[in-house]
């Protein structure tokens, strides 16, 4: 039977990417407003529109979902960092801009929803199988960009220091903003943060090797 006239057929290939989009995104939505324990298969399908048949044939179970989840938000939140890096200004307050995009994307809702799969996964053997190495690319790319636009130089002896130490601080504060919003306080600390940043960097007799 031939479609009507006007009407044009979205291909079933491209109808079932979009459907598992929705529900990656719904999944994303659940960790970020419920968290872990109060997302369900049957709450994403409903938010994601999807019937519970469809949600089931693609993802059987929680677990499944939510590992594709992982895998989804992997890939949203190297995007997104790419994409802020590429708006960075240039000159003498780039290494403050830099922190402020890293600072951002710790405390978005993408961070929230990792955060939430990160502790499920400390007592789910599966969901750490999944979480574990995606995790490590992840790290592994976010230092690699902070060293392109700092302008790091890593053979120089404590500079790979620094750049991790700057990770594990945007990070921090990322995981006190799930308490409680302290913005200003945060603007505080990146602010000396970046001037004791551009000084280290700038210092050929940066030393890295304790005593």
């Amino acid at each position: 039977m031939s479609s009507q006239p006007g009407t044009v057929r979205v291909p079933q290939e491209e109808r079932t990417r979009a459907m598992r989009a929705r529900l990656l995104e719904a999944t994303v939505e659940c960790l970020v407003e419920r968290g872990f324990s109060g997302t369900s298969t049957t709450l994403v399908s409903e938010r994601a529109g999807v019937s519970r048949g469809a949600q089931l044939h693609h993802f059987p179970t929680k677990n499944a979902l939510v590992v594709a989840a992982v895998e989804h938000l992997t890939e949203v939140r190297g995007a997104e960092l790419e994409k802020a890096a590429a708006a960075l200004p240039t000159g003498r307050r780039r290494t403050r801009a830099v922190l402020q995009m890293l600072a951002d994307h710790f405390t978005s809702p993408v961070f929230t929803a990792a955060l939430e799969l990160w502790v499920a996964a400390r007592t789910d053997e599966t969901l750490l199988a999944a979480v574990a190495p995606l995790e490590q690319r992840v790290g592994r790319q976010t230092h690699r960009l902070t060293v392109e636009l700092l302008g790091a130089d890593e053979s120089r002896p404590g500079v790979r220091e620094l750049v991790q130490a700057t990770l594990d601080l945007v990070r921090g504060l990322g995981l006190a903003n799930t308490i409680t919003d302290d913005a200003r306080r945060r603007r505080r600390i990146l602010d000396q943060w970046a001037v004791a940043l551009d000084d280290a960097l700038a210092d050929d007799d940066l030393q890295g090797e304790t005593a």
